[in-house]
């Protein structure tokens, strides 16, 4: 399910999208808050350009409301259904995983998104023009 050349394997490594072969983060904690969205400019296996253009990523925010919504169902479900919380503690429940994980939400909603629009391809290599 989660084999090299899916991309739900890009996604949850934070590979990159076309060789899944280096990470697209320079610094893999995503909890360097410093450093959440700092990203390598190219692959330096394939050389694949990770910012297709310019604010390439701003449609990351329309995903990360998804996962974000995701991830609060889940804190509601867990401390209500399962730890038989009130309301009130539930509630207190989303906005705790939601301050916590938002590092984890950015970094995946980014990889959400870049896949949407890069396919799998082990034979990328980007050719250089000679001047």
């Amino acid at each position: 399910m989660m084999k090299k050349g899916t991309k739900l394997y890009s996604i949850a490594t934070g590979t990159c999208p076309k060789c899944q072969n280096e990470k697209m983060y320079v610094n893999p904690n995503p909890y360097n808050l410093g450093a959440v969205f700092e990203m390598h400019e190219n692959c330096g296996q394939c050389g694949f350009k990770y910012k297709i253009e310019p604010s390439f990523f701003f449609g990351a925010m329309y995903v990360s409301y998804g996962v974000g919504i995701a991830f609060g169902v889940a804190a509601f479900i867990i401390s209500h259904f399962i730890f038989k919380a009130n309301l009130k503690i539930s509630f207190g429940a989303i906005i705790a995983a939601l301050v916590v994980f938002m590092p984890i939400i950015m970094r995946v909603s980014r990889n959400i998104w870049i896949n949407f629009f890069v396919d799998y391809d082990p034979t990328y290599h980007k050719v250089k023009i000679k001047s």
